[in-house]
Parts: structure tokens; sequence; C-alpha cells
């Protein structure tokens, strides 16, 4: 029944609610101030006018980053690599996860300690290097997909949620001849749509953020990512402004207001994916944490 609050009661969660606020706020302001920086005007952005509200506000920084060459086909590799990457990661992490899940799979438990192992152990850098040029990968669209495609952390979290499903729903496939592809497609994965969508995530900020592959393994222009980009325009930031193609933007733009500009193109596309998957991701990560 309805119980009235008392004066405790409605002070209590004032202050709960100033608490929580004050905490989104706090959460929010780099954002805003990332964004509010990359319109006003870069010389008072260098000499730290800006606090709450732009100053002189401009969108000259966007005008002239948007000119720099092969900075939409870097946009157009990176989409493509997390939207080929996520997809293929999840699929492939599932079916592994799922075949680790089975008590007859043949040297199961093997087989799962070893790929743990993967975890914490790697060839280093050299021999995978020397590995992707046997394979044909260099300066290949593929060494961003491929090689992660199957990701043991994100393996646990779904092999986890898999072994939580009632196991009278897959006898009840496998009595009417369904095979483990089967069972698999039609059965486990429209039942893990939390853990998948919290893997998806893992994934795809992975994918997104990531630079290290291309100074790594490609040298072909038309297959550098956006954030290798930004890798370089930060590597030469003093020259960054030269590479712009009006003399007049020299005196217009800073190399802090490059740098602003390209991070906020760069949080912002991922950034504004969370909130759709944001319900799935929290029922995830918890079912995938109570045990691995």
């Amino acid at each position: 029944m309805y119980r009235k609050k008392h004066l405790s009661d409605k002070t209590a969660d004032f202050i709960l609610y100033l608490v929580f606020i004050i905490i989104a706020l706090i959460c929010i302001f780099p954002f805003y101030y990332l964004l509010i920086c990359t319109i006003s005007d870069s010389k008072a952005v260098d000499l730290g006018q800006v606090l709450f509200l732009p100053k002189n506000v401009t969108f000259r920084n966007y005008i002239e980053v948007f000119q720099v060459q092969n900075l939409f086909q870097s946009f157009l590799v990176t989409v493509a690599r997390t939207l080929i990457g996520t997809v293929g990661g999840v699929l492939a992490s599932a079916y592994v996860a799922y075949f680790f899940t089975k008590e007859n799979m043949w040297g199961r438990k093997f087989w799962y300690r070893f790929t743990i192992v993967t975890m914490y152990f790697s060839a280093g850098i050299i021999p995978v290097y020397l590995n992707m040029r046997m394979l044909g990968l260099l300066n290949n669209f593929w060494v961003y997909v491929i090689p992660s495609l199957v990701n043991v952390y994100n393996m646990i979290l779904i092999k986890t949620s898999i072994e939580s499903m009632p196991a009278e729903l897959e006898e009840s496939a496998y009595l009417d001849g369904a095979g483990y592809f089967t069972r698999f497609l039609r059965v486990v994965l429209p039942l893990q749509k939390p853990i998948l969508a919290t893997v998806a995530l893992f994934s795809a900020v992975s994918h997104w953020n990531d630079f290290f592959s291309t100074k790594l393994y490609i040298t072909d222009t038309s297959l550098y990512t956006l954030q290798f980009q930004l890798y370089e325009f930060l590597s030469q930031i003093s020259s960054a402004a030269e590479q712009l193609n009006t003399a007049d933007a020299l005196t217009s733009i800073t190399p802090t207001g490059i740098r602003l500009t390209l991070t906020a193109i760069v949080i912002v596309p991922i950034i504004l994916v969370y909130p759709f998957i944001q319900k799935y991701y929290v029922k995830g990560i918890m079912i995938g944490a109570v045990k691995g």
C-alpha cells in the first residue's frame, strides 16, 4: 500500500537525486567541453578563455578537417571494419562458447584451459607480424577482422550465459531432430540477446578505437582507419595546420583546434550507439559476471 513520505524521506530522496545529478554532470561535462571547444575560436581555446560557453562560435575547424585528404575514406574503412568485425566476432565467439558448454566435446577441459592461457600469453609482435605476412594479410582489409574473430573474454561471458539457460529447451529441439548448428541458431542465439549485445558493444568499441593494427600491418593509405589518421595528426600536431588547403586557414585555426575536432569526430559516433543497447548491456554484464 502507498505510504506517505515523511520529511526525512523527502530530504533523503532530494540528497540522492542531487548527488546523482552532480555525478551525471561531472560525467557529461568533458564531452560538452570538447564540443564547445571545437566550435569556439581556436585562439580563445589556446588561451584558456573557453570555460562553460563557446566563444566566437565558428565551424571553421570542422570545415577544414573535413577537407583533409582521405578522411572520408578512412571513416568508411573504420565503419566497415566495425560492422563486419563486430558481427563476425560475436557469432564466432558465441559458436566457440556454445561448444565449450557441451560435456561430450572431445578434450573439452583441455581446449578450454588452452584457450584461457592465450588471454595471458602471446607470441609477441614480431612472430605475429611474420604470421600475418605468411597468411597474406599485410595491406589487406581482412587483417582488421580475422585475427580478432574469437575474443576469449567475450567467449567466457557468452559461455556463462549459455550455461545458465535451461537445458530442457535445447533437449526439446534435439528430440525434434535438430543438430548442433540448428540448435545454436534457432534456440541458443535468440535467448542470448543481453549478453550478445554486451559483447557486441565491447567488440564495436575495440574495433572503432583501434589504430595499432593499421600501424603494424598497413602501408596502403586507402586502408587507413579514421583513428590512425587521428594518430598521425597527433604525432605531427605542430605541422597539422600546414596540411590544410588554404593559407587563410593557418591564421584562424590552431593545432589544438584540429586535435579537439578530430577527437570529437572519432568519439561521437560510437557514443551514439550506446543508448540503443544500454538496457541489454546492464543485464548481460551481470549474467556474464556470475561465473567463468
